[in-house]
């Protein structure tokens, strides 16, 4: 039976006839819905919709992208990603077309579908664990994106991905900024693996908790450091600085409402002269940390230098809306945004 929310012409924004590609808004919507279309593509594929029948096509086709490939799973051959075109009509042209992408490569999050859903929560706990960078699905992804990279350029390319699918664009990004290559990214609900310290109301307990946990942190840091000697003139996340990925985020999500503390943390921490202590802190994981204690290698995927946080401050009505790729293009939203950069 056919879903309304999987249905564009029941959910999507059918109000965004002309895009306009310098709005921060149409941008975001398109982003949004080139990752509802993998989800969509995905549920064609377990529900064998083709043709006329399949329900993922408007999603990208409204907006003039056409569908490069799929990108499928090794283990459980699912559709986790897409590699889209845009392909503009010619009676589209308008001045914003300098800001649109070439090719846009999009990442769904977990699917509570029976076809799919063992291998989605497996990636879900090797991201926790923080070892998504040693998933075949990892792989399939960043070299997916490093061949069009390779073929157009980054300044054409577009990372967008929800929730593990965010985390998957985020590790993506991460590995291609660490080679000097900095690709737009739009990564919605991505999830910050803490405890959800951002729900406390009281804000002198929650920065007295934050303030804790980075003294902690970074006293654990400088005890790896001293145990294993670094160059310490190199700054690793320094070099990630020039990578401004946008976050969407919505603070009634606990899965990604983190990013808010997070960052208004480390701006507080230099604001009252620690943030020597936070520039550590800010990199490291306790549970990397302790990872790296028994001789296990991690990457603390959700840890990053510098963003374009965008937040979600219109009502929830629950954690499924909260959490939902549905939200981001919505009319009359009430969005909050900061930039931070890593200094």
């Amino acid at each position: 039976m056919e879903s309304e929310r999987e249905s564009f012409n029941l959910s999507g924004p059918l109000h965004l006839t002309y895009v306009l590609w310098d709005n921060a808004y149409h941008r975001m919507s398109v982003a949004a819905c080139l990752v509802q279309g993998v989800y969509i593509l995905e549920r064609d594929r377990q529900e064998n919709r083709e043709g006329s029948n399949a329900l993922a096509p408007p999603w990208w086709t409204f907006f003039h992208f056409q569908l490069l490939r799929p990108l499928v799973d090794d283990v459980d051959s699912s559709i986790f990603g897409a590699i889209y075109e845009f392909r503009p009509s010619a009676s589209q042209s308008n001045d914003t077309l300098y800001r649109s992408p070439r090719y846009v490569i999009a990442f769904r999050g977990t699917l509570t579908k029976s076809h799919s859903v063992s291998r989605d929560i497996e990636l879900d706990i090797h991201f926790i664990k923080q070892g998504l960078h040693q998933t075949s699905r990892s792989e399939i992804a960043i070299q997916a994106v490093r061949n069009t990279v390779a073929t157009v350029g980054d300044s054409n390319v577009w990372l967008a991905g929800h929730s593990l699918g965010s985390a998957m664009a985020m590790l993506t990004g991460k590995t291609l900024a660490k080679n000097g290559i900095f690709i737009e990214s739009f990564l919605f609900n991505p999830p910050f693996v803490s405890a959800p310290i951002e729900r406390i109301k009281d804000e002198r307990v929650k920065h007295g908790i934050r303030l804790a946990g980075s003294v902690i942190t970074a006293g654990l840091t400088i005890a790896m450091q001293a145990k294993k000697p670094k160059d310490i003139s190199v700054d690793p996340f320094a070099a990630l600085a020039a990578w401004v990925p946008g976050l969407f985020v919505n603070p009634s999500d606990h899965i990604c409402s983190e990013y808010i503390g997070y960052f208004e943390h480390r701006r507080k921490m230099d604001e009252i002269g620690a943030g020597v202590i936070e520039r550590l802190a800010t990199q490291n994981s306790l549970g990397g940390l302790l990872m790296s204690v028994f001789g296990k290698e991690s990457e603390p995927l959700h840890l990053i230098p510098s963003a374009s946080l965008t937040v979600n401050v219109t009502p929830s009505r629950d954690f499924k809306e909260a959490h939902g790729i549905h939200q981001w293009w919505k009319p009359d939203l009430r969005l909050e945004h900061k930039l931070y950069n890593y200094k």
